[in-house]
């Protein structure tokens, strides 16, 4: 699940890395709305996927 939360921070919102890095430029990113939207409903998606445990 880590890699695919990595993922869709990467390739949906254009974050490189969701580490804290300590800085506000780096730590903190705006975003319109819709692309959050895309990126929860891609998280949501791939949570009705995987297999549960």
């Amino acid at each position: 699940m880590d890699e695919a939360v990595k993922a869709i921070a990467r390739e949906t919102l254009g974050i490189d890395t969701l580490e804290t890095r300590n800085s506000d430029r780096l730590d903190f990113h705006e975003l319109p709305v819709w692309k959050i939207r895309e990126a929860l409903e891609i998280a949501f998606r791939a949570g009705q996927e995987e297999p549960s445990s």
